[in-house]
């Protein structure tokens, strides 16, 4: 699975222009951010026009993966089901509120998929609710869609203006 990088291309596991020690550092600093945050803003496009949604999510430990469920009678699903292409921004505003230059932002881009019903669907499902219990109901209603978001690659912005890429690996 690739996509069009932004920087110099990485390979799996590595962050761009780095050695082993920063890339461990970078993958802890992205795994800390995505385990603090509950929520992230998805990214879609259609008609030529970007649009931004507020979703609860979870990312599986490799952090190759997030999951997210949303009503099937919203933009968001039909622009989900017409372009796979999403990002996933989450920032550590609420932790930093006083300091900008101290807050923290990544945006993970991949490809979402609708989960079908079924293994994975469960395997989903029970990431998604151990992170978010209360949305139990909700992401089991035959009126909402499950999508999995396979995370090609993570930038990683500090100080408004320090850009590192990080790729996971793939099990």
């Amino acid at each position: 699975m690739t996509d069009e990088p932004l920087l110099e291309s990485a390979p799996p596991g590595k962050s761009s222009g780095s050695d082993s020690t920063e890339d461990h550092a970078l993958r802890d600093q992205v795994a800390h951010l995505v385990q603090e945050q509950p929520y992230a803003v998805l990214c879609t496009q259609g008609g030529g026009q970007p649009y931004g949604s507020l979703v609860a999510l979870a990312v599986t430990d490799d952090l190759a993966s997030a999951v997210f469920a949303t009503p099937i009678t919203t933009r968001k699903y039909r622009l989900l089901c017409d372009c796979e292409h999403v990002a996933l921004v989450i920032d550590s505003r609420s932790r930093s509120s006083e300091d900008m230059m101290q807050i923290e932002a990544i945006t993970a881009t991949g490809r979402a998929r609708q989960v079908s019903p079924g293994a994975e669907f469960e395997q989903e499902t029970n990431l998604l609710v151990g992170r978010h219990p209360q949305l139990e109901l909700f992401v089991r209603s035959p009126t909402t869609a499950l999508f999995r978001v396979d995370i090609i690659r993570y930038f990683h912005v500090t100080r408004f203006q320090e850009v590192r890429q990080w790729t996971p690996i793939r099990g």
